[in-house]
């Protein structure tokens, strides 16, 4: 009988790791069964939340009037900064300059769409139209966003407290680099800026509340994503021990790339808000939120130096990197500009590195984790100025890396800043790279596109990918001396909990909470191979929850750790449920232990396959017969493991640190031409190869390699989160934050070298944000050596390549500014402005009079809730209107200057709300035509700022055009009937008509 049942022989089972197995997660996701944060109402009675957030760059908060938002029906509390200071302390940071961050403004507000108040009602529509019956009076200061500007002593301050904008200043230096610079045969310089761009997943961020009393305790729901270092952070803020804050993450997250580890403020906020509403309460975030106020990359200022013999050997670096933070330092900044530090020699061997950090504050939002996190920004430098000096030098590119790569005997590798890199072979890779993508006859082509005048470019980049971080190394920030005050910190945990219940189902536990990478489906490989069943035998448990989960403060999903550390403590965690499956086996089937093998479901006695157990019956064991269990073996089944590689200790007192457990390999080459008459830039070759140790599921290693390339070529040529110099952010749609789609994606040709990682059990290397950092600097390099100069800046956008490849300057064509009204400061030119006119069905007298008649001027100034005369010639309003499909509130008021009786007269005006201010003027001139009809041209000037500014000038010339348009038509529908024939075409025709900004 036993004979009949068992499967086939060990020979023959599957082998789960390192084969392409189809992904766990999917078919919820398709089927949309999935359950995201929006999806839960974990508890009775929820209320929504709405922000108000502030329109202005820099402004102190005189005064905030709730009184008519609170007698709205449905709202149960609106709380303001002043009301959460009282609940709450400041979230700290590794930076002890004394600037206080809290999730809301409290007495300033220091950049557009920092929150003001908080409005909790019945619903979100509730919530949202409370928004704007708030009156906050503001007192405009100056403003910068510039990272030049804050720079200098003039600069207006920011954190007044401190006393400059130069928040923190550190120096590096390993070996001798001024040495190595005087001896230098030749020394190569580059100076760059690197734009501010984000990530933009699908989902945005969430947060669900819950304060409960008795004893005083937090619950939070949201797609937080880690790293819970901060979770102590948050609770400390919220002055409740740490296990008074219980953090729950949901079974699903549509994205993150770095930006949702930015729900630490809301998770704060929203929890002190539950606390003083005495409510639970739900907030998601909407797009326009998530580009203005969530999170960034650091744009930066840089320089960089590199010292070279004559044959081409590095000999030493020297950087200086000035890093914009935003309004605020938001744990775990500075950590962006530290991530990369310890392996600031790159893939070189070079022993000579000097660095210069500054960290700035400006009127932008905070910056955090994003894709790549500080990578995409120091391979822009290094790699860049690897391909000057190869110019200088009159060597290849791909030789000079060549002649400079860390040998593949030399691992592993000690790097001068204190990295220790684990395994590679970066010759073999860049081998490879240059066969797949035939780079011979590439230079041939860019040879023969040369001679007849095209504009053909070659790059290339290459670069080690930290994975599975060091919680220690943001500490660089501090001096060695501080860092002897404090508590050293150091290492990465990861734990795994593996369940076998009394049926034999498998249970596995995870601490990543992963946002979509596929963790799920790489552990139930990972755990079926080490039980002997299929993956799909085995259910995987990825959201966290403090309460119940096994969690650390390197807990989370950021920095690649998955396969740099969390798989190690799957696989040794799962390797101790297989001996004690084989401990029960060998007592039934009277063997020793060491004769048992876990394959196809069964535990069976090697080399006879006549005699097993079924591994469900062999589970069993331990639920149904404690009291028979071998000595050795205690009831039930559900292991524990906690791995932290030993390599990750606390950084030295000469400034080095191990900061990361395994080092992978990208190399990246990019062809490109470029058309002269438009900017336009086409991808004639791009190629990729990746050394990523094994690859656990070569189908999951794919998509992340697709995935952190589409980052990277995104902020190669579209993405940029662009303020204008008053501080007003002006990217805050699709319409202007570009990003690309799948048809801007060029093919990508993906090679594989696997040297594999001696620091776990399995030889994996994290992976998933090379491409992201390498994309930029490769794609610039190709745009530089088809241009033939060194001033690349990015993005490489069509004006920008334009200007560059016709010899013009491309600060020129930047984008125009939009400013905000300011009651002082410089004046401004870059004003929106238009003109236009129509023709009236009345006589000028006619026209003249209502434009003049408060009642009429009511009636026709578009979404008027009622007019006030103030003056002889100067009206209040409160005006609705909706701007790219947000409505808003918006106090205005409106005065008649320079009247010519019949002739001409000045509209000035200015609102504000919660979506923004702006104030104009526009010179109406009447002049008679025949047939009693009245001609009327008009002239305006407008500016714009706050949350307006951020839907982009593409679109605001549209709705000044449009709003105009609606206050004519309205005058002239007054002057006759809508049922007149011909209205409808005139309308058409002055919407669409000549009127431009």
């Amino acid at each position: 009988m036993v004979d009949r049942v068992l499967r086939t022989a060990a020979t023959t089972s599957k082998r789960w790791i390192g084969a392409a197995v189809g992904r766990k997660e999917d078919q919820a996701l398709l089927t949309g069964q999935a359950r995201f944060i929006d999806d839960l109402s974990p508890i009775p009675g929820l209320r929504f939340a709405a922000i108000l957030r502030s329109p202005h760059p820099h402004a102190r908060i005189r005064r905030v009037d709730v009184a008519q938002a609170r007698e709205l029906p449905g709202v149960w509390g609106i709380i303001t900064g002043k009301d959460i200071r009282d609940l709450i302390g400041p979230v700290p940071t590794v930076v002890k300059a004394p600037l206080a961050y809290y999730p809301i403004a409290i007495d300033k507000a220091r950049y557009v769409g920092e929150p003001v108040a908080v409005v909790v009602a019945d619903t979100r529509y509730i919530a949202e139209d409370a928004c704007d019956l708030i009156q906050v009076d503001y007192e405009v200061l100056p403003a910068v966003s510039d990272l030049r500007r804050a720079s200098m002593p003039e600069a207006a301050l920011i954190h007044e407290e401190v006393g400059s904008n130069l928040i923190s200043r550190r120096s590096f230096s390993y070996g001798n680099p001024d040495a190595a610079f005087a001896v230098a045969d030749r020394v190569f310089e580059f100076t760059y800026s690197f734009p501010r761009y984000a990530s933009t997943p699908i989902e945005t961020m969430g947060v669900i509340a819950q304060f409960e009393r008795a004893p005083d305790r937090y619950t939070v729901w949201s797609n937080f994503q880690g790293p819970f270092v901060v979770q102590p952070l948050m609770a400390n803020a919220l002055r409740v021990p740490g296990h008074r804050l219980r953090l729950i993450t949901p079974p699903s997250s549509g994205g993150s790339f770095g930006i949702k580890q930015a729900a630490l403020s809301y998770i704060v906020l929203m929890a002190a808000v539950s606390r003083k509403v005495g409510v639970p309460v739900k907030w998601i975030e909407d797009r326009a939120e998530h580009l203005t106020a969530a999170s960034a990359s650091s744009d930066r200022l840089g320089a960089v130096a590199a010292a070279f013999t004559k044959d081409g050997e590095l000999t030493a670096l020297r950087f200086k990197n000035t890093a914009n933070m935003g309004a605020y330092i938001r744990p775990p900044e500075p950590a962006s500009l530290y991530r990369m530090h310890a392996a600031s020699n790159g893939c070189y061997k070079v022993k000579n590195i000097s660095i210069d950090n500054e960290l700035v504050v400006t009127n932008c939002t905070p910056v955090g984790l994003n894709r790549g996190y500080g990578g995409p920004q120091f391979y822009f430098a290094l790699e860049r100025i690897m391909e000057i000096a190869a110019r200088g030098l009159g060597i290849d590119p791909a030789e000079l890396r060549h002649r400079n790569f860390i040998s593949a005997g030399a691992f592993p590798y000690k790097a001068p800043a204190g990295a220790v890199f684990d395994a590679g072979d970066y010759d073999a890779a860049l081998s490879e790279l240059l066969r797949i993508a035939d780079y011979d006859e590439l230079k041939r082509r860019r040879d023969e596109a040369r001679r007849v005048g095209r504009l053909f470019g070659i790059g290339l980049a290459a670069g080690v990918e930290p994975s599975g971080s060091n919680m220690g190394y943001v500490s660089l920030a501090q001096t060695a001396e501080d860092r002897r005050r404090a508590d050293p910190k150091s290492g990465a945990n990861a734990s795994a909990i593996v369940a076998v219940d009394p049926s034999g189902q498998v249970t596995l536990r995870l601490c990543s909470c992963p946002n979509g990478q596929g963790h799920a489906t790489v552990a139930a490989q990972i755990v079926a191979d080490a039980l002997g069943l299929n993956p799909d035998d085995v259910d995987v448990i990825t959201e966290v929850d403090t309460l119940t989960s096994a969690w650390s403060i390197a807990s989370g999903n950021y920095s690649n750790r998955f396969a740099a550390i969390v798989v190690d403590a799957v696989a040794q965690c799962a390797e101790q449920v297989a001996h004690k499956i084989k401990l029960l086996a060998a007592d039934a089937l009277d063997v020793s232990p060491e004769e048992i093998e876990l394959h196809d479901g069964y535990a069976r006695v090697r080399g006879q396959s006549n005699r097993g157990l079924p591994f469900r019956r062999a589970a069993a064991r331990a639920h149904w017969d404690p009291a028979g269990l071998p000595d050795n073996t205690s009831p039930g089944i559900h292991e524990a493991t906690i791995v932290s590689p030993r390599v990750l200790a606390s950084s030295d007192d000469e400034d080095r640190i191990a900061s990361a457990v395994t080092f992978g390999f990208v190399v990246d080459l990019a062809a490109v031409e470029i058309d002269r008459k438009t900017g336009a830039i086409r991808v004639d070759k791009y190629a990729s190869v990746h050394d990523v140790g094994a690859q656990l599921n070569p189908k999951v290693v794919e998509g992340q390699v697709h995935g952190g390339f589409t980052h990277g070529f995104g902020a190669a040529l579209f993405e940029e989160l662009a303020y204008d110099e008053q501080g007003n952010f002006l990217s805050g749609t699709f319409a202007d934050y570009l990003c690309p789609t799948a048809a801007e994606i060029p093919k990508i040709d993906i090679g594989h070298v696997e040297t594999r990682s001696p620091t776990n059990a399995l030889g994996a290397k994290g992976m998933g944000d090379g491409s992201s950092m390498l994309t930029p600097a490769a794609i610039a390099n190709a745009v530089a050596d088809a241009l033939g100069r060194d001033d690349i800046s990015l993005p490489l956008t069509l004006r920008r390549v334009w200007a560059l490849a016709n010899g013009h300057d491309p600060s020129a064509t930047a984008r125009s500014r939009i400013s905000p009204a300011q009651p002082a400061g410089p004046a401004v030119s870059d004003v929106l402005t238009g003109r236009g006119e129509v023709t009236l069905s009345a006589p000028v007298e006619d026209v003249w009079r209502r434009l003049l008649d408060p009642r009429e001027l009511a009636a026709i100034i578009p979404g008027c809730r009622g007019l006030t005369q103030d003056g002889p010639d100067s009206y209040s309003a409160q005006v609705v209107i909706g701007v790219a499909g947000i409505r808003g509130t918006y106090q205005a008021q409106i005065e008649l200057r320079d009247k010519r009786e019949g002739s001409s007269l000045r509209l000035v005006g200015k609102a504000a709300g919660a979506l923004g201010f702006g104030s104009g003027s526009g010179l109406v001139s009447l002049r008679p035509e025949a047939g009693g009809r009245t001609r009327l041209e008009y002239r305006y000037e407008a500016d714009i700022g706050g949350k307006l500014a951020a839907v982009g000038q593409r679109m605001l010339g549209g709705i000044i055009r449009y709003l105009i348009a609606q206050f004519f038509h309205s005058l002239e529908r007054r002057i006759r009937p809508a049922s007149h024939p011909g209205w409808r075409t005139w309308w058409s025709r002055l919407r669409y008509g000549r009127s431009g900004g």
